[in-house]
């Protein structure tokens, strides 16, 4: 008679087990192939270089976009993305990881924009403000920045726009991160919040949540989520509005999740570098242009995207600060600089434009 307690060995899990077992060996022997081939790009390339230049945001596009075009499920287009985001960054850090600054402390939503496209494997440098975000890559500390420039709620973010006009910093990527905003405190309960601290981004993002759930709180803007969670950290009485991540960090308890008042909160951000790359096949052109005061100037700067067949995806103006009631534009366009279409149309406006500098053509934000 056959003991039921007795597992069997031979039974239909015990089948699958083994297989995963064979195919996780496969996974890893590939995935060490994978680093040692790169290996071999850093040899062909030569001694003494570092990690970026070893990086080409365009080649690790479009790969990928292959991995989006190959994946059949069951593993979202997200996680798959993730997954192979995550190798590619193991096999460049293995001389020497790339150094990515962000605004900091630990826990933003920009390091989580940091972690989406570089991977855990670059190095964060966190930083005090955007501004010192800029100032690092321009001087060199920092391989890249990664920068919030606008919230699909709150539109765009002033501060970032503002440092190029300032800086020859170039736009190397973009990233769409989805935002989910917790109310987190030291207790743990609505009841005893005084106080919100956030980031006045994020403020807004709640107002009508906030003004539901708390109308009597008095809500603090701080320089970022981060921050928040860390002041609400030395007080009963207060609370943070940040991500999850920011509230494990810093220990706090959640009291409320998914705050935002529109469920397809998202923040775009973008890759700040000191290079142009070439084109990776699906790209944006980022441009900065300066008006001369005439009947029609905008007019003169707009027509020739419709006139060449590009395609105009977002228009921004700012006060340029060279005179009074000066303004820039800042454009956003699909296609890469390279593109004929493109050039032909960036030529015409430099004709009758006061000033016009391509900021960066980058791939499109992935999944």
């Amino acid at each position: 008679m056959t003991d039921e307690r007795i597992p069997d060995k031979s039974g239909p899990l015990t089948q699958v087990r083994e297989r995963i077992d064979s195919i996780d060996k496969q996974i890893q022997e590939l995935i060490s192939e994978r680093a040692n081939w790169a290996q071999e790009v850093a040899k062909v390339k030569g001694e003494g270089l570092s990690a970026i230049d070893y990086y080409r945001p365009e080649r690790e596009a479009h790969v990928l976009r292959m991995v989006v075009d190959r994946n059949g499920g069951p593993l979202s287009d997200t996680e798959m993305v993730r997954l192979f985001r995550e190798i590619m960054s193991s096999c460049l850090a293995q001389e020497d990881p790339l150094k990515i600054g962000f605004l900091g402390p630990e826990g933003t939503f920009s390091e989580q924009a940091v972690r989406k496209h570089f991977g855990h494997a670059a190095y964060g440098l966190p930083l005090g403000s955007i501004e010192e975000v800029f100032q690092e890559v321009a001087a060199g500390h920092a391989d890249f920045g990664v920068v919030p420039v606008e919230n699909s709620g709150q539109g765009m973010i002033q501060v970032t726009l503002d440092m190029f006009l300032t800086s020859d910093a170039t736009i190397c990527g973009e990233v769409e991160l989805r935002v989910h905003q917790c109310l987190h405190s030291q207790l743990g309960r609505l009841e005893d919040i005084k106080r919100v601290y956030a980031h006045a981004q994020s403020l807004q993002q709640c107002k009508t949540w906030l003004r539901i759930n708390l109308p009597n709180v008095e809500c603090i803007a701080v320089s970022s989520n981060a921050e928040a969670a860390r002041l609400a950290r030395h007080a009963d009485e207060a609370a943070a509005i940040a991500g999850e991540t920011a509230g494990r960090v810093y220990g706090l308890k959640t009291v409320a999740k998914a705050i935002e008042d529109r469920a397809d909160n998202t923040t775009r951000f973008l890759v700040i570098g000191r290079s142009l790359f070439p084109p990776s096949g699906n790209d944006r052109t980022s441009l900065l242009i300066t008006v001369n005061d005439k009947p029609g100037a905008l007019y003169d700067i707009l027509s020739p995207f419709a006139k060449h067949g590009v395609s105009l995806n977002r228009i921004e103006s700012r006060p340029s600060h060279t005179g009074k009631w000066q303004y820039a534009f800042f454009i956003d366009v699909s296609g890469h600089i390279e593109g004929a279409a493109l050039q032909a149309a960036v030529q015409e406006i430099g004709e009758s434009a006061a000033k016009l500098r391509v900021l960066g053509s980058y791939p499109v934000a992935l999944p």
